[in-house]
């Protein structure tokens, strides 16, 4: 079947309200975000219904549920709720959202690679020029950045020109740190820290009080406490509070998520709950394989 416009529009707002709320979505909350009249919604959404392309639930609680044939029917591969690749936009989370497909559209000129991205979820508020990143992926680990230069929101697609492909290793946290064991006490001076630090040729520790881990101190924390002239400080005086903590067998682009969900530069690594070490966001780019040039055949990726 060939779908009209205005069909594939009220398809894919259906997708993705329901996978925002979780349940039956109203013929008035479909034409509230495309902005039809309401009755043309419920119009088109009685003959797809006929047709076995959504399914009607009645009563106050109903509503209109996607089928396995709205997907194949919009040519989206993969149901969303398996697994969720999420997109941020200018650094930020998008809520709701998980790409579905990522197609390449360009990579034979060498200055130039675009692509096309389809999302369950809500992409009106993408702008032109605005920053996306994807990923990881959950197969393969595909971390791809890049900046809007086009929306179709009929079929709910970004198109954007790529900056970075970068592929993250499958290996867990723990085999990114440097130098395993380093903690530092809450009550060492700044100065015996940064020794601690130049020692082990690290830039940050854990910074824990008796076996639990309180903070996180680094070179740079302590540098500046040392040019303000503050020398009698300890590590509790300087040390960023409330740390991010991971288990060391947690595979790296799980740890990456979590960069951009606390919107923190260091994360504390422990093994068997006792403190090993710290990874932070440049340990992250170092550990990572960024795809210079771009041997890729144009074609559909399952997110």
């Amino acid at each position: 079947m060939e779908l009209t416009p205005i069909q594939t529009e009220i398809l894919t707002t259906l997708i993705n309200l329901y996978h925002q709320k979780g349940n039956g979505v109203k013929g008035e909350e479909i034409a509230a975000v495309i902005d039809r009249n309401p009755g043309t919604v419920r119009n088109q959404m009685q003959a797809l219904r006929m047709l076995g392309i959504v399914e009607g639930v009645p009563g106050p609680k109903g509503g209109y549920h996607p089928t396995g044939q709205t997907y194949d029917i919009l040519d989206i591969s993969d149901q969303p709720a398996k697994t969720i690749t999420n997109i941020y936009r200018n650094g930020k989370l998008v809520e709701g959202a998980t790409v579905c497909e990522i197609m390449f559209t360009t990579v034979q000129h060498p200055d130039t690679c675009h692509g096309r991205v389809r999302v369950i979820g809500d992409i009106r508020k993408f702008d032109n020029g605005d920053i996306i990143k994807i990923g990881p992926t959950p197969q393969n680990k595909l971390v791809i950045r890049g900046k809007a230069i086009g929306r179709d929101d009929t079929r709910n697609i970004l198109i954007f020109a790529i900056s970075d492909l970068i592929i993250l290793p499958k290996r867990s946290v723990k085999e990114c740190i440097r130098s395993g064991n380093v903690s530092i006490d809450v009550d060492t001076t700044i100065k015996a820290a940064a020794n601690i630090l130049l020692k082990h040729r690290i830039r940050g520790a854990p910074v824990v009080d008796a076996t639990v881990v309180v903070g996180i101190v680094t070179l740079e924390q302590i540098t500046k406490a040392l040019v303000s002239g503050l020398t009698n400080q300890k590590a509790w005086d300087v040390m960023s509070r409330d740390p991010i903590i991971v288990d060391g067998d947690v595979p790296i682009p799980d740890v990456s998520k979590l960069f951009d969900q606390h919107h923190t530069r260091n994360i504390v690594v422990v093994i068997n709950g006792k403190p090993y070490g710290i990874i932070s966001r440049e340990d992250m780019v170092r550990e990572s394989t960024t795809v210079s040039e771009l041997v890729i055949a144009p074609s559909f990726m399952s997110a």
